[in-house]
């Protein structure tokens, strides 16, 4: 390959730009920007390298993918996983001044604060005798491989921070999610796909991309965002015109391009350019193959709730059309992920952000996600997954045991705020030990009384099953070791299988 002086170099660089503006766009320019927006991307060498190349972590992990749930806008643990009979009886009594002196609520007014008991009716299922409310009758069949988490607690009581605390270990932007995390320590088994990819359904979450941000990483640890019909990613597709063995031919010269520059400024950064586009090639191929559930049996769609009637009534907080389908839908398509080697895979619905009317649109949310999650982990079961995948449910924080009474709120339509100090979520599979419930909370459920789990000891337990010592898996950022559990954090031994 010649070599050029930097002199000799300019005209070609602004005939490489021009080049990058006309060519892109063959290679479904804006579907390649959640890929590439990297200008940060890095990679071992200067040669064409894979940067989501398998590796391998502190020591033999339990896990090998995760899909992630989360209910954005914080489900109640109250009327979901944590039955308080003692609540229920203080209905309507005044909250003791010694409870609430030193809180911070979003929206609640102090004097006039009463409690609130639920209304849900809970049952002990399987042969662990967990219980469960009686709007998830299809998770209680699968109690047994579930881990119910009474006793979590956090440290931020607004949504976007705590979203960005459930996600990235902190309250603040900047810092990689776990998904990205993971995705940087181990890499893809995946060739053709991402790494780390998002489903969506219902309306934006607080935190938005954030949730799902790749922080000072490489933005090919980044969460990739696709739909669930049409074009995948948005873009992806080459525009009218452009055929497979031009987009080919765009490609070779691109790398040809990227491989010459590469050879003069030794800029680590061009050979994961390289590879990302490469990506977004066989992505071309693989997305769409991904999608259609077509072959998919009757059997399997009917368990996941695909074919599922809408109900009637959808404008809901998260609700809206097809929500109940596109919901179903993504459940199935996180088993597709994970077969074909998807690391991470976010499962994004919002919004359980339930300030009033918590009955009604808590009963649409669960009507909604129910089903698709209980056949989601018993499908993995019965395909031999579940060992190594790890399936999570877990909202930002929980809902207080008060009613929501800002500016004169009718209390009849229960409604709940903001509570960080305890809450629960559940674990199944990837080396986690079901059929358990772990920690407990009071008599209202306002704080744990027995194993409390901080948010960042959920994050050195899942670190743990995916074979990581979270003391040890670091990154180095202006001068700092960071790591997912900055703020502390301890691996939860009960939790272990």
């Amino acid at each position: 390959m010649p070599q050029f002086t930097p002199t000799q170099m300019a005209p070609t660089q602004m005939m490489r730009r021009d080049f990058f503006t006309s060519a892109a766009s063959g290679l479904g320019g804006l579907a390649l920007a959640s890929l590439l927006s990297g200008e940060e991307a890095s990679a071992a060498t200067n040669s064409a390298v894979n940067p989501l190349a398998p590796k391998q972590g502190h020591f033999p992990g339990k896990a090998k993918a995760c899909i992630f749930i989360l209910p954005a806008g914080a489900p109640s643990h109250i009327d979901l996983f944590d039955p308080k009979p003692k609540l229920r009886e203080l209905n309507g009594q005044p909250v003791p001044e010694s409870l609430t002196k030193e809180v911070r609520f979003a929206f609640i007014k102090k004097e006039t604060a009463v409690l609130a008991g639920s209304a849900r009716k809970f049952t002990a299922h399987g042969e662990c005798g967990t219980e469960l409310s009686d709007f998830l009758p299809h998770l209680g069949g699968q109690a047994d491989e579930i881990a119910l988490i009474r006793s979590l607690h956090t440290d931020a009581f607004n949504h976007h921070p705590a979203q960005l605390m459930l996600c990235s270990g902190v309250p603040r932007f900047g810092r990689p999610s776990m998904g990205s995390w993971l995705t940087y320590g181990l890499g893809s088994e995946s060739e053709n796909l991402p790494g780390y990819v998002v489903l969506t359904a219902g309306r934006g979450s607080s935190g938005g991309v954030s949730n799902w941000s790749s922080g000072f990483f490489p933005s090919t640890y980044e969460g990739v965002v696709f739909r669930n019909q049409g074009e995948p990613v948005l873009n992806l597709n080459n525009p009218p015109g452009i055929s497979t063995k031009m987009q080919e031919a765009s490609l070779n010269a691109i790398r040809r391009l990227n491989q010459q520059r590469g050879s003069i400024s030794n800029d680590p950064q061009i050979a994961s350019r390289i590879a990302s586009y490469e990506l977004a090639f066989r992505m071309q191929a693989a997305a769409p193959e991904l999608i259609d559930i077509s072959k998919e049996s009757k059997s399997t769609l009917d368990a996941y709730g695909v074919t599922r009637k809408e109900p009637e009534k959808t404008n809901f907080r998260g609700g809206g059309p097809d929500v109940y389908r596109k919901f179903a839908t993504n459940c199935l398509l996180a088993r597709r992920l994970v077969e074909r080697g998807v690391r991470f895979v976010t499962l994004m619905h919002a919004s359980w952000d339930h300030h009033s009317n918590i009955n009604a649109e808590l009963q649409y949310n669960t009507g909604m996600a129910d089903q698709p999650i209980a056949a989601l982990i018993a499908d993995l079961k019965q395909r031999g997954m579940l060992e190594s995948t790890m399936v999570i449910f877990a909202g930002e924080f929980g809902r207080t045991p008060l009613a929501e009474n800002r500016n004169g709120r009718d209390t009849s339509k229960l409604g709940r705020d903001h509570h960080p100090y305890g809450f629960s979520a559940f674990m199944a599979g990837g080396g986690i030990k079901g059929g358990q419930v772990v920690g407990k909370t009071d008599d209202i459920g306002w704080a744990p009384v027995e194993d409390p789990v901080h948010i960042n000891d959920f994050h050195a337990t899942i670190m743990n099953r995916f074979g990581f010592d979270h003391h040890r898996f670091t990154h180095p950022f202006k001068g700092l070791n960071v790591r997912l559990t900055d703020q502390g954090g301890k691996v939860v031994k009960k939790l272990l299988a």
